[in-house]
């Protein structure tokens, strides 16, 4: 009769089974690695592939963002030296119908002057001219909340005032004489600040431009010599003057 241990504990002939055989044949799940996904379950030749297939793809799209933001910017040096190849790479397939900026900013400068005929206690004499936008640029610089006077009054109303009137400064509509008062108030208005020791008989406006210089790293030359656009001698009225002043109440009376 044979023993309990001869049979072992499955009562089998073969005898007693391990440990490891419980779990089946083959190796423990717990010590086989996961498979690895995306490039690193590529050998190393496709993954070389793949990663300069992805550094492609990049480079042209960069590419493209930076062709199209040329293309709907203003215009600068770049696209000045270089118009015609982003003009190749955008057209006809990417052609863009919007613009960076609405409307595009300045490439230039444009300063107001003005200068003033005053009748003094002697005789009448007239003042330098004087930069009204180098004012409003003095009062706003520094500034952190510049009142919108300040920073759009003169400046539109000279643009309302170029709108409206012709090259020889004859009105070209029927807001040529508005946007003329409009200057004229503004000015006077301006004036009536300072104290030239008399009255203001007659006032001369003018506008110097100077184009903005090209950056240093540029090879483009760009003249920054002033232009000047003169208008002709306004005389004074009682409708141009600030309401209010003391010269503005006599004319009244």
């Amino acid at each position: 009769m044979d023993s309990y241990d001869d049979k072992g504990v499955g009562g089998g002939a073969g005898g007693s089974v391990s440990e490891g055989d419980v779990s089946g044949a083959g190796p423990d799940p717990r010590t086989v690695p996961e498979p690895r996904a995306g490039m690193a379950g590529l050998s190393f030749p496709y993954q070389v592939v793949a990663a300069v297939a992805l550094s492609v793809i990049g480079l042209i799209a960069c590419a493209q963002l930076a062709m199209v933001f040329l293309h709907v910017a203003p215009s600068n040096t770049l696209t000045k030296q270089h118009g015609e190849a982003v003009d190749q790479w955008i057209y006809p397939e990417f052609e863009q119908n919007w613009k960076l900026f609405a409307p595009n900013p300045l490439q230039q400068n444009i300063a107001v002057h003005v200068r003033a005929e005053i009748s003094g206690a002697d005789k009448r004499r007239t003042t330098p001219w004087m930069s009204l936008s180098g004012e409003d640029g003095k009062a706003i610089r520094g500034n952190l909340l510049p009142s919108h006077v300040q920073q759009n009054e003169l400046r539109r109303g000279w643009d309302f005032y170029l709108g409206s009137h012709d090259s020889q400064n004859r009105a070209n509509g029927l807001r040529g004489k508005l946007s003329e008062q409009y200057i004229r108030r503004i000015v006077m208005l301006r004036l009536s600040e300072h104290d030239y020791g008399g009255d203001v008989l007659r006032i001369q406006v003018r506008s110097e431009t100077r184009s903005v210089a090209a950056p240093v790293w540029s090879s483009e030359k760009i003249s920054t010599k002033p232009s000047y656009r003169v208008l002709p001698w306004w005389t004074v009225t009682a409708a141009d003057l600030p309401e209010g002043s003391a010269t503005s109440k006599e004319a009244d009376q």
